[in-house]
């Protein structure tokens, strides 16, 4: 039999009321949490125990609509499906609560999506394709071919991964992982049309895929386990697949990262970087700290770029594995 826990929990709730506050403040409240609970309990407690004006979004507390989402110290959370329990053990008995992003806060964990939405419709998010009038058929899609999703098709538009996402931080152009796995979802789809408008679309500089920087955060914070970093990859082989690639310093990188793996089986860095950004840029713009790197040892001449013990076995991994030529 499971014992039920209590402890006390001190909660830094964000607060901010856009039409009559100028800045946001954050305030304390200190509860009682049983390890029965889920975040979504506390925001309910908040509101009912303490402060009726406080305000968040929720519907149908199954983990399916993805209304609920905040953040907790930071984390992005699905609030109706995250254990209390978990996040103290994470994070100890202070806990912050607050929006998905703080600078689209309308009022306290409630956000403007626009940006969010506006991302997902430019991808084209819906079926392309030319259909009969009056077919006389279904088109059917076998098992594996509807496997070739990779749970795409299970994302909930929570806005957890786009908002944990630190390139659309920083990026306002950049697309974002929810709707580059949407874009991925109909790509991969083979009653689709519309692969190569959307990669144009997913290639732009700024924009594009090129730009993710592959922390993982949107795998980590996924409630579906969609794995949108897994997708982007997806992407950015279709890219070359349908030679849809442009040459410039992101595509650059991805082919001297094949090219070096395949002739070492290890990464040459200072290598890279040249075939990359061309030899004057990388010299321009690197040259103060590559010296220094060089002096410590951290960069390898050429012609003393060691090899992998395995290297035939490398070659031959690859060989097998690749489905791009670039």
């Amino acid at each position: 039999m499971t014992t039920i826990t209590t402890q006390t929990i001190t909660f830094n709730v964000f607060r901010f009321n856009s039409e009559t506050d100028y800045l946001p403040y954050y305030k304390k409240v200190e509860m009682e949490v049983t390890s029965e609970e889920v975040v979504l309990d506390i925001l309910n407690r908040i509101k009912w125990e303490v402060d009726g004006s406080f305000s968040y979004r929720r519907s149908c507390r199954h983990g399916i609509c993805g209304a609920c989402a905040i953040k907790v110290n930071g984390k992005g959370v699905l609030a109706c499906k995250e254990r209390m329990n978990d996040l103290i053990e994470l994070f100890g008995t202070e806990l912050t609560l607050e929006p998905l992003s703080i600078k689209r806060a309308v009022k306290d964990m409630i956000i403007d999506k626009e940006d969010f939405w506006v991302k997902h419709e430019a991808i084209e998010p819906y079926l392309i394709s030319h259909i009969e009038e009056h077919p006389e058929m279904e088109c059917a899609v076998t098992p594996a071919q509807a496997e070739a999703l990779l749970d795409s098709d299970y994302c909930i538009q929570c806005g957890l991964c786009h908002y944990s996402c630190p390139v659309i931080e920083i990026n306002d152009d950049f697309i974002g992982p929810a709707a580059f796995a949407k874009a991925y979802r109909f790509n991969a789809d083979v009653r689709d049309d519309g692969i190569d408008e959307r990669l144009d679309i997913i290639n732009a500089p700024s924009a594009g895929v090129w730009d993710c920087v592959k922390c993982f955060e949107c795998a980590e914070v996924c409630p579906k386990e969609v794995n949108p970093i897994e997708k982007i990859t997806k992407l950015h082989n279709q890219i070359f697949e349908h030679g849809r690639a442009i040459n410039n310093v992101a595509t650059r990188h991805a082919v001297g990262f094949a090219h070096s793996i395949k002739k070492h089986g290890l990464l040459d860095e200072a290598e890279l970087v040249r075939y990359s950004e061309g030899t004057l840029p990388m010299l321009m713009k690197h040259g103060k700290v590559g010296f220094k790197m060089f002096k410590v040892g951290k960069v390898v001449m050429p012609w003393n770029m060691p090899k992998s013990d395995k290297l035939d076995e490398v070659k031959a991994l690859i060989k097998s594995s690749s489905t791009v030529k670039f």
